[in-house]
This record gives C-alpha cells, structure tokens and sequence, in this order.
C-alpha cells in the first residue's frame, strides 16, 4: 500500500494493536473500548494464543506475527505498545504499510531516528504521534491556568520525579516493570510543558548498572530561555514516586500522581503561599480515553498533523541531548 486506507465506516477509526504488552491490556485497551471515535479490529502477536486470549476479551483478529498485521485493509492506524527498542522499526514498516501510528513513548532516543520517521510519515500522508497519554489529563490544564493567572508568580523552578519499584514475577524473582528510557520520558516531557519545547541540558546522569540491569536511575539539569529551570529525577528500582512541582516567586504548587494516574483518581493540588498551605481538589479524569480521541480526530477530521509530528522531533532532541550529556565523562 502506497497511502492510507479507508475507513469502512464513517467517523470510526480501524486501530490494530501492534503487540500484546502490559500497558496496552491494562490501560489502552480497555479506555479505547469506551472511545466510540475507534473500533480495534485487529491483535498481533509473535504468539497467536497470546494475540487469542486479548481478542477474546477487547476485541478484533487475533493475527500471528506482527507484519501480519500491517498487511490488514481492516486497519487504517496502529497502536503500537512494543519495547522502545523496537518503536523506530515497527513505525517506518507501519508508515511504510499506510498505516498512521500511535507509538508509545519515548519514541526515539535519537534525533535521527525522529527525522527519519517524521518525514516518512509527512511523505505519505500519515499522522506519527507519540502517545504521551498524561498530557490529556484536566488536572495539568487546571494547573497550567492556574501558572497563567500567576498563582504563584514567575514560575522559577520546575521539579518532577518518576519512580518504579521491582517486581516480583510468578517465579518469585524481583523484576523492572519498566526500562529507564520509559520512565525518563515523562518528567522529560512535562518539563516541556510548562518551560516551552526548546530547553537546554545543563547536566545530565545515569547510575551504573545493578544485579537487575543497566541504568537504573538518571536526571537532569535543564534551563529555560526565561531563566527557569528544571530538574529532574527518575529511576526504575525505587520507592513510586510520580509527581512534579512549579516553585514561583511567590509560591509553590505541588501535585502528586502526576503521570501513572487511575481513571478514578481524584487529583488534589497543594499549593503554598505566604507560609499558608491549601488543597484544590480536581475532578478525575479519563487520559487514556482522550487521546484515542484526538488521536482518531486528527485523522478522522483531516486535521493537521504538523503539531504532533513537531512534538515528537521536539522530545526526540531533548532526550537525545540528555543522553548525550550522560554519557559525557564528569569533572575529576
């Protein structure tokens, strides 16, 4: 296929699922069962008992092997939930099938990566987008106006932290739920959020290796063309942490559950001002639900893609500035 196909019906966008990993049963499935903008018609996995068993509970084909997939005219998109390793390739076979692609973050760690892919995808036609599903969330709206108003001044610092504890797997052994990179990415692109998408990296760091892997935990220094400044924290062998902070001139707003947030959870913002400290409860809210939405939109709506595409070159240059300072030796 040289270009996008079809949808066979009307305001419904055909999403085959590219992998059967644990973010996609456990949140993106079930939320894109409750989106009526889109309808998964397809489940690929290297094991077709695997690809069976997620049919048999969210829907669509179950098909043996990835490529199968991407051969489907019953698929106009693909959610793509595979180890980020893996991301860069699967994208360019999906772009290259006519496919548009919703991949899960980070999407590259290389800049080159990014462009390649960004201008394959404009080539044809297709929306590439970075499923950075917390950025759907009211709550960062809410806090976002609430910066505007100058609740609490300039904004002069922002501080994010993102951590994983081990797991113990069914054999009892203790085990990383997530890779370093996955975890990075969020603290990241918050920070991108509220200080604009063109930081700098002032300093940045990873911890050698453990028993259960490379890389356990990094962070970074980065500024703001204002003068602010971000810093960041993250790591995959730690007690949970996910929240960020903005330290302005005249006070502070705090909120916890940040990132990895339930659909249920009730989101309460702590803000400290003049010594006083206060609590602004928000309404939950549905992030996984939305962005199938603007995802399905977007294409649905023929609505320029040029945004999103921006976006992911705009994580993909950070984050490979990041590594790039990590990976340079320190002062003796």
């Amino acid at each position: 296929m040289n270009g996008p196909v079809r949808t066979q019906r009307a305001g419904v966008l055909r999403i085959g699922v590219l992998g059967c990993a644990d973010i996609a049963e456990r949140r993106m499935l079930p939320s894109m069962a409750r989106q009526p903008l889109v309808e998964v018609t397809a489940i690929a996995s290297r094991s077709l008992a695997k690809a069976r068993a997620f049919t048999g509970r969210f829907g669509g084909t179950p098909v043996a092997g990835y490529a199968g997939l991407l051969e489907r005219d019953d698929v106009d998109a693909v959610y793509l939930p595979l180890p980020p390793e893996l991301h860069v390739e699967w994208t360019l076979r999906a772009l290259e099938a006519g496919k548009h692609v919703l991949c899960e973050k980070p999407f590259a760690a290389r800049l080159a990566d990014a462009d390649k892919a960004v201008s394959l995808a404009r080539e044809r036609g297709l929306l590439l987008m970075e499923s950075f599903m917390f950025l759907h969330h009211s709550q960062h709206a809410r806090v976002r106006q609430l910066l505007d108003d100058g609740l609490i001044g300039e904004l002069r610092l922002f501080g994010s932290e993102f951590g994983i504890p081990l797991r113990r797997d069914a054999a009892g052994t203790l085990r990383r739920a997530s890779t370093l990179p996955e975890v990075a990415a969020y603290p990241l692109r918050a920070a991108q959020l509220f200080l604009g998408p063109h930081l700098r990296v002032a300093g940045a760091h990873v911890s050698p290796a453990t028993a259960h892997g490379p890389a356990p935990a990094g962070g970074a220094l980065l500024t703001a063309a204002s003068g602010a400044t971000a810093q960041l924290a993250y790591g995959v062998e730690h007690a949970y942490r996910s929240g960020y902070d903005l330290w302005g001139s005249q006070g502070r707003l705090r909120l916890e559950r940040a990132f990895s947030t339930p659909d249920e959870h009730v989101p309460v913002l702590h803000v400290e001002q003049g010594g006083a400290v206060r609590e602004i409860r928000l309404a939950p809210d549905t992030h996984f639900t939305h962005i199938a939405g603007v995802f399905a939109r977007a294409i649905l709506d023929r609505e320029d893609f040029t945004p999103h595409t921006e976006a992911l070159l705009a994580h993909a240059r950070l984050t490979d500035a990041v590594e790039q300072a990590a990976a340079r030796p320190g002062p003796l």
